[in-house]
């Protein structure tokens, strides 16, 4: 972080999570500088009336109101209650450890956020800005998760949580520290936004890397052909095109008993559970338990190079796929994946690899079926009639080192922009909290941007 000005005199403050604060600072519990929970939603509302909600898992301290839900009243879950007015601040008292805290920035008149949440109102004595920081900074949301009670589904009594002290100073020192930490915060988000945009990108050129590779292969010079499908277009004029059931030797679904909710031991039979291919690479610890008085249906254990696919999941999740990349003797095939075995010379990461492309996953969607846009199914002919792309088996080899060399170098460059963005995260709580605690001293601290406006004005410029 970088160096700013201290203040000259400290003095302990007796809290465990403000330390240390300036001499001229004093402190008080939260109840002395705000009112909480004021508005509810009453019964007697109509049922048409049409709210915005906000639950707790759509807040975090970090990203701040991530999703808002339109609905009617009679459609919104009875917790759908509390008002919320701009300058206010929630703060969750359940799963306390989610960090569920946001202020309010000109809502809607219908907003309604969930009674899960307090609801902090500022009074004239707290800058509403200034709260909004001080809510968030670490000792205080360390301080909240402390005072919580139980172990599985940690709780705070919204009258428990306003008898946490915060620093109680003169309201135009809180406007100096808000506008200084509105000023820094924003270059801060200004720099992960475009580490996170660099993320997408680099996701893009993943997907564009695997998808020319898959459908055109590695020689710019190679001859091409009309495939004969539309979707596909142009191709290499020496590869197949070949209906995926012309190249499997089994296609089968498995096996769903009741399990357990926890994942098989290693001495325990677990069944795979549909997730287990999501985003591409098989993922082992996704299975459930088989209990010990059921008989494991054998001829369903997955094998190395089996490709596994989704039958059932969301739109966006169907028809995913993984190659099962080891040998896992205690795990079999669940009711809702296919298990498709090909003919010797088809590799079944190449397969898998071309299921992911964009107008493949087309297909698919336009041919799964469902009421629900979370459950969607794909009969098994969905995949059997897809056309598939085969090249020679050796080139079929160096297509999928190209992609691994690839997708390495992206893997390294997300892996930075990744470890860039929890950096300045971190930078970020650590200026807040050391801010609103007294730890840095923003008195003289002047916005240079808002300076050079001025003088530009004054000058006629």
């Amino acid at each position: 972080m970088a160096k700013y000005e201290k203040y000259t005199e400290y003095k302990d403050s007796g809290i465990e999570w403000l330390g240390e604060i300036p001499s001229h600072w004093d402190s008080k519990p939260l109840k002395y500088l705000c009112t909480y929970n004021d508005e509810v939603l009453p019964e007697t509302t109509a049922k048409d009336a049409e709210i915005q909600y906000i639950d707790i898992g759509s807040v975090s301290a970090v990203d701040g109101i991530s999703k808002i839900e339109t609905m009617t009243f009679k459609d919104a879950p009875s917790r759908a209650r509390r008002i919320v007015r701009d300058g206010d601040v929630i703060v969750s008292t359940v799963r306390t450890y989610l960090e569920a805290i946001a202020p309010i920035d000109n809502p809607p008149e219908n907003l309604i956020v969930s009674t899960g949440f307090a609801v902090i109102r500022p009074n004239q004595y707290l800058y509403k800005s200034f709260a909004s920081y001080c809510l968030r900074a670490k000792g205080f949301i360390k301080e909240v998760v402390a005072r919580s009670v139980g172990v599985s589904y940690p709780a705070i009594n919204s009258s428990e949580l306003v008898n946490i002290t915060i620093p109680s100073i003169e309201y135009a020192e809180q406007v100096k520290i808000a506008n200084f930490l509105d000023h820094e915060t924003a270059k801060i988000d200004s720099l992960i936004a475009k580490q996170e945009k660099l993320i997408e990108l680099l996701k893009e050129k993943r997907q564009a890397v695997i998808s020319h590779a898959v459908t055109k292969g590695l020689n710019p010079d190679v001859n091409m052909k009309d495939s004969g499908v539309e979707w596909l277009g142009q191709v290499p004029e020496h590869w197949k095109c070949i209906k995926i059931k012309h190249i499997t030797t089994t296609f089968e679904q498995g096996w769903s008993p009741q399990c357990d909710s926890r994942p098989a031991e290693s001495h325990e039979y677990g069944v795979l559970k549909v997730g287990c291919v999501n985003g591409g690479s098989f993922r082992s610890s996704e299975n459930k338990a088989l209990p010990p008085e059921l008989e494991p249906r054998l001829q369903y254990l997955i094998q190395k190079d089996d490709l596994l696919i989704s039958r059932a999941n969301t739109k966006e999740l169907v028809g995913s796929a993984s190659v099962v990349n080891g040998d896992y003797p205690n795990l079999i095939l669940c009711d809702k994946l296919y298990r498709l075995r090909f003919s010797k010379n088809v590799l079944p990461e190449m397969v898998s690899l071309y299921l992911s492309i964009g107008a493949v996953r087309k297909q698919i969607e336009l041919g799964a079926t469902g009421a629900s846009h979370s459950m969607q199914n794909i009969g098994q002919d969905t995949i059997k009639e897809l056309y598939y792309l085969l090249p020679p088996y050796d080139e079929a080899l160096n297509i999928l080192e190209s992609i691994k060399q690839s997708n390495q170098k992206i893997d390294e460059l997300t892996r930075k922009a990744e470890s860039a963005i929890q950096l300045m995260q971190e930078r970020r709580k650590a200026l807040i909290s050391s801010a609103v605690t007294g730890k840095i001293d923003v008195r003289n601290w002047q916005n240079q941007n808002h300076n050079n406006n001025e003088a530009n004005t004054e000058l006629g410029a």
